[in-house]
């Protein structure tokens, strides 16, 4: 198992990344609260990780604190949900807000997160209500998002690059456009534009 990769971010397109270590380069996929801390290409960065194995790939996802990595296990111990409903959870809503919703029984909020149902969110509440207070510190060190196969390939823009991390955290691409056109602009980065769309689909959370 990898539990911890050091190494220089050679391209970052969310919600994908890739880093070189002693010449050798690992692609992740991180969650968005990850990847608005991450720092410039060429400079060194240290993600915590987990090795997802499928029959048809190794999938190896990275997080910027062990509080993140610790929700992202629990999560997947949940009945029907997997690695990239996680990690749009985890993109869509800090740990400590995903904590709130639990604790208050808020299933309109993880309703409101792509590819999660009615039935779906409140199962997470109930399997999930004893793990929040087990995780112990689960809120700390997370930064907070305002907004979640295949080889990424590089965006054009930050419009379609924007629209392309969308879908890939879930939403479906009609939607993701739609998101995007509500905030897009030209003095936006991609990350900006996604922490828009992603705090204007959340309620402004």
């Amino acid at each position: 198992m990898i539990g911890r990769l050091r190494g220089v971010l050679v391209y970052k397109q969310p919600p994908y990344l890739m880093l070189d270590v002693n010449g050798v380069g690992y692609e992740l996929e991180v969650p968005m609260s990850t990847f608005y801390d991450l720092p410039e290409q060429g400079r060194q960065v240290t993600l915590s990780t987990h090795l997802v194995v499928r029959d048809d790939a190794h999938i190896l996802y990275g997080f910027g604190s062990e509080s993140e990595r610790g929700l992202f296990r629990a999560l997947l111990k949940v009945s029907g949900v997997g690695a990239k409903m996680a990690l749009a959870i985890l993109s869509g809503m800090s740990a400590d807000e995903f904590a709130r919703c639990v604790q208050s029984d808020d299933s309109a909020a993880l309703v409101r997160l792509p590819g999660i149902g009615k039935k779906t969110a409140e199962r997470l509440i109930v399997e999930m209500r004893d793990r929040i207070d087990s995780l112990g510190g689960i809120a700390t060190g997370v930064a907070p998002p305002a907004a979640r196969g295949g080889a990424p390939a590089l965006a054009d823009t930050p419009v379609s690059e924007a629209v392309g991390a969308l879908i890939a955290l879930g939403y479906k691409p009609n939607e993701a456009s739609r998101m995007v056109r509500a905030v897009e602009s030209a003095d936006l980065s991609s990350e900006e534009i996604i922490r828009a769309a992603l705090k204007t689909a959340g309620g402004g959370r």
